[in-house]
């Protein structure tokens, strides 16, 4: 093919797209149209000898596999109008069995899109035998415990997931002879397979074909099979501009038995890029639960994590008893008001109240104080939503008034800010492929020649110099965090010893506290009950004076959103090799590969923020991790104490434990976390100059004599698109 055969029909088939580019396009058609212009590209490419044709189609195929997802995480007991709430949001009544969500400690439970066909999907995910064998056995050591050290939640959890299993008085028989029960036998080939997928498009059998999975119910025990469930994924069809990219995920919280699904439970907080709190209206205020949640999972979330934004989120808002309602709040309503009016009044009022309320609450928290984003007037949002009267369109609320389409609109308009950032990065993208097929063609003489030599050189020097300027600025942040850690672990080994005594032997009567404890040793320094009401961990305890040092500059330097003017982020974002007195080339070849490396430039900051968010969570969780680390087999040893006077042992050993460690553990706390940092640095600093580097080599190496494509309409047309978005 000559090239200027190549060039006249291009310039036929670029003149007949221009036009579609000149008028506003959506988000989706933006990202069609640069789709389409690479399509055309990467067509010709394909029958064309050009420079680094493999590499560049290769990068022109990374880009149309690129996904991202966020996650809304949810939270709130069994019976608080989670499973309903979220069908109302779905908009299809009854698509998630009632207490599906909650009702068991054990299953992770998420809900996504389906992009592909019409079903509704359930993706199950099972134990394999060998892991329900050593559940079982767990939970039959718990059973047969009959020490004044017993874990009554732990007791509670094994006859439930027993008896659910394999029917009642099921946690009364020994494993030896619960496995000549023939469901046992069943139960090992059900699990040979470890994933179940269910597919249905009508909807009212998918749910009940998925309920024995995910609910528990006790007035029929025998045939549920939650308890071998790992985690299940509801994929959910019609709901491209809700899900594409967004997945719903709720957290039930610890308690169990096994610690490793507790792990994956703090894993899934960490991922959050908003929570739901759900909480019957009735109780939105007064119930601890859903404020203890949140203040139990507010490292995972905050500095741990990237969340940016809390719903709160009252239920069942249309069940009130207007007239004792009207006499609590005291209302004067006119007597000509139908009942049904009069209860309109009522709900409003109370919803407003609530909203208030709540909001009051949060500002007056620890809460508030422990995400640096919460400085935001959006970051808290009250709802009060009523799901019952969003399906039967009650009479009593219009549609707005249940408030779940304006909840609605919290994913849409997530999923939309998504669909927008993978529209640019593929558009940025696709400007940096198409810059550097128009660099490695240069123009043929030997002034071109001159000045490339001399691009390379300005390029190559001002690399270097941009990577010490950006060591040293990193090198000061280490510095600053350093000193912030110092007097951290300054405080940590004065108080250490107190603010153990203040979790495992407290001054106040606490009968049963002798179970409570044996639970912390069993489970690594941890024990929250299985109502909420007792929350201990001796492990973050320990970190607490670590944590409180670092917390403020941590936040400046790792800000879940926005610029502080310190953060790890703005100084990547002031890195450049192009600087403004650059020597201007005088071949518009020349000038492409200017634009190629600047877009390269951007392409890797956008890809870093990702490393940064990554890696912040582990930089913070390394203080807890360390301690969680030294302090295991002091756990261990105490966990293994009992006859009578058990408790005062396990207290004198883990007092003297800490006491004995406690300047070699802090300071490997601090030595951990400022290693993390530096990693970090290493892998910024290695990411852009490998990166750069590469790219220079790709556009300043020797050229073919024969230029075969000229894409400079195509680049003029992503610039445009590119300008779209910006506006």
């Amino acid at each position: 093919m000559s090239s200027q055969g190549t060039k006249r029909k291009r310039d036929q088939e670029s003149s007949d797209s221009d036009s579609s580019i000149e008028s506003p396009l959506t988000d989706m058609g933006i990202m069609l149209k640069a789709k389409k212009i690479m399509k055309r590209v990467t067509d010709i490419l394909v029958r064309t000898d050009i420079m680094h044709k493999d590499i560049i189609i290769s990068k022109i195929e990374k880009m149309n596999n690129v996904s991202k997802k966020a996650t809304i995480g949810i939270f709130g007991k069994s019976g608080e109008g989670k499973s309903s709430l979220l069908s109302a949001v779905l908009g299809t009544r009854d698509l998630l069995p009632s207490g599906c969500f909650g009702a068991c400690t054990a299953v992770v439970t998420q809900v996504e899109a389906n992009l592909t066909d019409s079903n509704y999907i359930a993706e199950i995910e099972l134990y394999s035998n060998e892991e329900w064998e050593k559940e079982l056995k767990d939970l039959f050591r718990v059973l047969s415990d009959e020490s004044e050290d017993r874990d009554d939640d732990m007791f509670q959890i094994a006859v439930e997931k027993i008896t659910a299993l394999y029917g009642a008085d099921a946690d009364k028989k020994t494993l030896e002879e619960l496995q000549e029960d023939e469901r046992f036998a069943e139960i090992e080939t059900f699990l040979s397979c470890n994933k179940k997928t269910i597919s249905n498009n009508d909807v009212s059998k998918f749910s009940n074909d998925v309920a024995s999975y995910i609910i528990h119910s006790e007035a029929s025990p025998g045939g549920w099979y939650w308890p071998l469930v790992k985690s299940v994924t509801f994929k959910v069809p019609d709901c491209h501009n809700l899900l594409e990219h967004i997945v719903l995920v709720d957290i039930p919280g610890s308690g169990d038995c096994n610690k490793l699904r507790d792990d994956k439970w703090k894993s899934k907080l960490r991922e959050c890029s908003s929570v739901w709190i759900v909480s019957d209206i009735k109780r939105a205020t007064t119930d601890k639960d859903p404020w203890g949640i949140l203040n139990l999972c507010i490292e995972e979330l905050g500095p741990e994590g990237e969340c940016k934004r809390i719903n709160f989120i009252c239920t069942k808002t249309d069940d009130i008893n207007a007239p004792a309602y009207i006499r609590s709040a005291r209302l004067t309503i006119s007597e000509d008001k139908s009942l049904n009016d009069q209860k309109k009044v009522c709900i409003l009022h109370r919803n407003e109240l609530s909203k208030t309320r709540v909001k009051e609450k949060f500002e007056n928290s620890e809460i508030k104080k422990r995400f640096s984003t919460a400085t935001d007037d959006n970051f808290l949002n009250v709802f009060t939503v009523s799901s019952n009267a969003f399906f039967e369109h009650n009479l009593i609320l219009g549609p707005s008034e249940t408030e779940i389409p304006k909840l609605r609109d919290d994913p849409r308009i997530l999923n939309k800010n998504i669909n927008r950032e993978l529209t640019s990065d593929y558009v940025n993208e696709a400007r940096e492929v198409l810059s550097l097929i128009q660099s490695v063609q240069l123009d043929r003489d030997k002034k071109t020649e001159e000045t490339k030599v001399k691009v390379c050189m300005e390029l190559e020097n001002n690399l270097k110099k941009a990577l010490n300027e950006l060591d040293s600025r990193f090198d000061t942040i280490y510095t600053n965090l350093e000193k912030f850690l110092s007097k951290g672990v300054d405080e940590s080994v004065q108080l250490c010893v107190a603010s153990t005594k203040a979790i495992i032997a407290p001054n106040i009567d606490r009968r049963g506290f002798h179970k409570i404890l044996q639970a912390l040793c069993k489970n690594g320094g941890c024990y929250w009950s299985k109502n909420w009401d007792v929350i201990l961990d001796l492990n973050r305890q320990l970190g607490k004076h670590l944590h409180e040092n670092i917390y403020e500059y941590f936040n400046l330097i790792f800000p879940v959103t926005g610029t502080t003017g310190k953060s790890v982020q703005e100084q990547i974002d002031k890195f450049s090799i192009i600087q403004s007195d650059s020597a201007s080339p005088g071949s518009p070849i020349l000038h492409h590969i200017q634009n190629f490396i600047k877009t390269v430039e951007t392409n890797l900051k956008t890809l870093l923020k990702r490393v940064v968010v990554d890696r912040k969570k582990k930089i913070y969780s390394s203080i807890q991790t360390t301690i969680e680390k030294e302090m295991s087999s002091y756990y261990e040893q105490a966990a293994a104490v009992t006859g009578i006077g058990s408790m005062k042992k396990r207290q004198e050993l883990l007092i003297t434990a800490v006491d004995e460690i406690k300047h070699d553990m802090f300071n490997k706390a601090k030595i951990e976390m400022l290693t993390s940092f530096k990693n970090l640095k290493l892998e910024i600093k290695n990411a852009l100059e490998f990166g750069l580097n590469e790219s220079m080599k790709l556009s300043l190496s020797e050229t073919s004599n024969v230029k075969m494509m000229d894409v400079s309409r195509e680049i003029e047309q992503l610039e445009r698109l590119a300008e779209q978005l910006s506006n």
